[in-house]
């Protein structure tokens, strides 16, 4: 190929990703050579800096006036006006056996778009087909936490958002999806998917300020409030509570003689004055730990 067409294969593939045309007067030698490597230099410093993963990385995270939303969007051949999920994903590390079952899950030919956050977060954007609903995303959101536990042997928590309906609606949907990820990990770390709308309780206790919660539980346990439980009594604990309080069930399901159970539980009795057979008393013992768990995020971040 001359000089003269890798100019102009150079001014085409600007044009392609910036939109913009420009007009060069005729070059010879050297200054063609350095007018073609200044074009492609150009062409490359664009895409490093205007490429979709950065554009919707800046979207999400409020880096994008809403002014330049549609532009940028076009120029970038993404839709501007589509229904879409967004999915985060957590882990401890997304190495690239990770982002490759994604990529599987996820085909760039379903127009879904993986964005990394973090060393532990990605981000996935994937449009809503026209047979689906909102509640077709508990099931992705399952399908990607099973995939990951059985293909890469990693524990993965999702959490998605609501149903966008343009990407100028990105910024909020990361906001709630990125909240429901906090605030499940925190409240309901036996589960793994966080639905931006089943938040419950937990949603209102991440927003109460640090001393009402302080005053909350001195009335509970008085002046010394415990710094936490074990695992084994919160395990046994919550079991009890997903049985509705029944003993028989959670006795069986623990594999532990009824009387055990009952001492564990007369024993939370002793320590909080507590008695979780009865539903108040569970309740408040309920929301107790709930703060507690808040109390110790907010002091060691």
């Amino acid at each position: 190929m001359d000089q003269t067409q890798e100019l102009t294969k150079a001014l085409a593939e600007l044009r392609r990703i910036t939109g913009i045309t420009l007009e060069i007067s005729s070059s010879e030698g050297e200054d063609a050579d350095h007018v073609l490597s200044q074009i492609r230099c150009l062409c490359t410093a664009y895409k490093e800096k205007y490429n979709k993963t950065d554009f919707l990385y800046g979207l999400m995270t409020g880096g994008i006036p809403a002014y330049d939303i549609h532009e940028r969007a076009v120029r970038l051949h993404i839709e501007p006006e589509e229904q879409r999920v967004l999915f985060l994903l957590e882990t401890r590390n997304m190495d690239e056996t990770v982002g490759e079952i994604l990529k599987n899950l996820f085909p760039a030919r379903t127009k879904a778009y993986l964005v990394p956050i973090s060393d532990q977060m990605t981000a996935v954007l994937r449009p809503l087909r026209p047979e689906e609903t909102s509640q077709d995303s508990r099931h992705i959101a399952r399908t990607i936490v099973d995939t990951l536990n059985a293909e890469a042997l990693v524990q993965v928590q999702v959490s998605y958002s609501f149903v966008t309906e343009s990407l100028s609606d990105l910024p909020a949907a990361f906001r709630e999806a990125a909240l429901a990820l906090k605030v499940g990990k925190l409240f309901y770390s036996e589960q793994t998917v966080f639905p931006y709308n089943e938040l419950g309780i937990g949603r209102l206790i991440y927003q109460l300020p640090v001393p009402l919660c302080e005053n909350f539980l001195k009335e509970i346990f008085g002046p010394d409030i415990p710094d936490a439980f074990d695992e084994e009594t919160l395990g046994t604990v919550n079991r009890f509570f997903q049985n509705n309080l029944n003993i028989a069930e959670t006795s069986r399901q623990l594999h532990m003689h009824r009387n055990t159970l009952i001492y564990r539980l007369e024993q939370i009795e002793k320590r909080t004055g507590l008695d979780i057979r009865l539903f108040e008393d569970a309740m408040t013992f309920k929301i107790a730990i709930m703060v507690l768990n808040y109390l110790q995020t907010e002091r060691n971040p």
